[in-house]
């Protein structure tokens, strides 16, 4: 059995939820299992450790669970991304398009040194719209945005497309639909 095949009963749909017309694909159930837990970031990290990341870049708040995990696997930096008027300090913020509105994501200005490898995390690639809103701040502070790493990949919009065409990599993921 693959592990896509094997992460599929821990994962579950909630039609309509943030809004009417999404399907919300729940990993409540996958943190429940400290077994699948703990192979999904093995898992990861051998996705991304080729990229020699130097911090993980990970997005609020689902993506924090599985990002901190990853960045103390690898024994590396661990950056939130937070939801404007989020952080306390000094910070830079960037606007993005989701499937279903808009909103603003944001990061301390001194969350990266110049130069340094990040990995962007998040638990869920749809439009790419919140991964690529890091990595434009993860550029803007002079970082390199080495990768991107996702639990679940909804294919059918086009969010690898777009990681790939506007940051030249390939989206890392564990499960696609």
């Amino acid at each position: 059995m693959t592990l896509s095949e094997k992460i599929k009963p821990f994962l579950r749909d909630v039609p309509d939820f943030p809004k009417p017309g999404v399907l919300f694909k729940d990993i409540t159930p996958l943190l429940a299992s400290p077994e699948m837990r703990s192979e999904v970031v093995k898992a990861m990290a051998d996705q991304v450790r080729p990229f020699s990341p130097e911090a993980i870049a990970a997005v609020e708040a689902r993506g924090f669970i599985f990002g901190m995990l990853l960045a103390q696997e690898l024994g590396i930096s661990f950056v939130p991304v937070r939801k404007a008027g989020k952080l306390p300090y000094r910070k830079i913020h960037e606007q993005y398009a989701l499937e279903y509105g808009t909103a603003e994501i944001e990061m301390h200005e001194d969350a990266l040194a110049r130069g340094t490898r990040v990995i962007i995390h998040d638990d869920l690639l749809a439009t790419g719209g919140t991964a690529a809103a890091a990595g434009k701040m993860v550029q803007r502070l002079g970082g390199i945005v080495a990768g991107y790493s996702f639990l679940i990949n909804l294919s059918f919009l086009d969010g690898e497309k777009r990681l790939k065409e506007q940051f030249s990599v390939q989206p890392q993921f564990l499960i696609s639909f």
